[in-house]
Order: structure tokens, then C-alpha cells, then sequence
């Protein structure tokens, strides 16, 4: 599983005028049971996914179709974690 950090490097009016576009983007990931869970951090200065994928770099591949990647709206942290715990109602996803 991977925790994506995301740093926003513009003021919030430019990152809300491609807001609808990244719901899509995430959107379309929730469809393909990629990403588990995603929301903004308090106070509004990025974002969180948490992320099911092969690797690092189908990953990073996956999260340079958002267009907070293509527009330069916001930095992405990625951190790999095993999980040893978790919910019983994840194992259908992590199993």
C-alpha cells in the first residue's frame, strides 16, 4: 500500500479551477480498485491517497494523469508501507 502526499504549490483558486477534472482522475482509480481512500488535509494545504498498486512505478505513472500533476498545481510525496494490521472489511482489497 502507498500513502501519496500532496503539497499544493498554488493559491487554492487555481487548484479549485481543476478540481472537477481530478475527482475524475480519482474517480476512475476508485473504479479500478487503485486508491482506497483520498481527502484534503486540515488545514487545506494538500491531499491524501492511499493507494493499492503493483509498484512505485506503476504509481507514479498512474498519478502523472492527474491534472494536478499536468498543470504543476501541487507536489506528490509517495511512501510505501506493509500492511501487518487492518480492518476486516479491507481484506476483500488487500487480499
Amino acid at each position: 500500500m502507498f500513502i501519496v502526499d500532496l503539497k499544493y504549490i498554488v493559491p487554492l483558486e487555481e487548484l479549485d479551477k481543476y478540481m472537477e477534472a481530478h475527482v475524475q482522475f480519482l474517480n476512475k482509480y476508485y473504479d479500478e480498485n487503485i486508491f482506497v481512500a483520498s481527502g484534503r488535509k486540515v488545514p487545506r494545504t494538500g491531499g491524501i491517497i492511499l493507494a493499492l498498486a503493483k509498484d512505485e512505478e506503476a504509481l507514479k505513472k498512474i498519478l502523472m494523469e492527474d491534472p494536478f500533476y499536468t498543470h504543476r498545481l501541487a507536489d506528490y510525496t509517495i511512501t510505501q508501507f506493509l500492511t501487518s494490521q487492518y480492518h476486516p472489511d479491507l481484506e476483500l482489497l488487500l487480499g
